[in-house]
């Protein structure tokens, strides 16, 4: 059993889709309309993953404020500094996890301003 795809809310699916697919190397699984709205179902696939992501409206204009997902990653310094040059928002830079001492995790905000983990093996 595993988990299909995770849910993340968003405000503007190209944008979001531009973000995943440019910056973390998401390959698009699905882009199809849903219905009359405007919305379509987008569906990305993280390199060598089994969960995919799934992008819904957000509810409400705030962004997260906690972290939504939480990214494993085998090099978060190395990945920190790329987004980091590309432009991306880092909450806070790579530091050992408080509660797991020999996990290095960092913090990002995506397009949407949804708040990610990024965080060693």
């Amino acid at each position: 059993m595993h988990i299909q795809f995770a849910e993340l809310p968003v405000f503007d699916q190209d944008r979001a889709k531009a973000f995943y697919t440019g910056h973390l190397a998401c390959q698009l699984i699905a882009d199809q309309p849903m219905g009359d709205s405007g919305w379509r179902w987008i569906e990305l696939a993280f390199p060598h993953a089994v969960t995919n992501l799934h992008f819904v409206r957000r509810a409400d204009s705030a962004p997260s404020a906690e972290p939504v997902l939480v990214l494993v990653d085998d090099n978060v310094e190395a990945t920190t500094a790329t987004l980091k040059a590309r432009g991306v928002e880092i909450v806070t830079e790579p530091q050992e996890a408080p509660w797991q001492p020999g996990r290095t995790v960092a913090e990002f905000r995506d397009s949407e301003g949804n708040r990610m983990v990024l965080a060693s093996r």
